[in-house]
């Protein structure tokens, strides 16, 4: 599978909550270690790839306002993600957690998705669908985490809006192996296809995309 031309490099969540083993409250739920170890090389792989071909890189991480407000809906938030959060005091605006990792800070120029409100990046008054198009994209290349929480959900809504969506497997990580299989096996083919970092890094050759200098 080669990279279109009109393809963009999607990370997820390359935040601190994910990837400090200090201060990364999710950091410490991940019970698949070498999972994520492979998915930070991965990602990587797959960054470094798409910043020398000139592939755009978009970052969605995940902020919210202290209270998470922006989680209360019209309906109180009794289940799931929306109770979780404002429970846990992850993702919040000003902590520690949502400063991006190190390694996966923006460059200059690549936008970043404001105003997502839920698992998906799409989700909310988020931004991302609008830097979509001003870019011209119509093919994900997802990376991050939860593999099986917002990568799925990115996936699902990209397909059901008329993207491409291809999860680079090797670039994500659930908190089990089991969670990572059961995307791999039983949903992304409903919604997209998935690659490798590495295929994806050498489709970006294969395609003529230019490196740059």
């Amino acid at each position: 599978m080669s990279a279109r031309p009109n393809a963009a490099l999607v990370l997820i969540e390359f935040q601190r909550e994910w990837l400090d083993p200090e201060h990364g409250r999710l950091h410490h739920l991940v019970e698949d270690r070498d999972l994520l170890d492979t998915a930070v090389r991965g990602a990587a792989t797959a960054l470094a790839a798409a910043r020398a071909h000139g592939v755009p890189v978009v970052h969605v991480p995940f902020v919210l306002t202290p209270g998470a407000p922006e989680l209360a809906g019209w309906t109180p938030a009794r289940l799931g993600l929306r109770a979780a959060i404002p429970k846990a005091g992850t993702w919040i605006e000003g902590g520690t957690g949502v400063a991006f990792a190190e390694a996966f800070q923006p460059a200059s120029g690549e936008p970043i998705v404001r105003g997502r409100t839920g698992a998906s990046a799409f989700a909310g008054s988020s931004d991302f669908d609008l830097i979509l198009r001003r870019l011209g994209v119509t093919d994900l290349y997802l990376a991050g985490f939860a593999t099986h929480v917002c990568v799925e959900s990115t996936l699902r809504e990209a397909h059901d809006r008329g993207y491409t969506g291809h999860v680079i497997h090797d670039a994500c990580a659930a908190f089990t192996r089991a969670q990572q299989d059961h995307v791999r096996e039983h949903v992304i083919h409903h919604f997209g296809d998935e690659t490798a970092a590495a295929d994806f890094a050498a489709s970006l050759d294969a395609a003529g995309v230019p490196a740059m200098s």
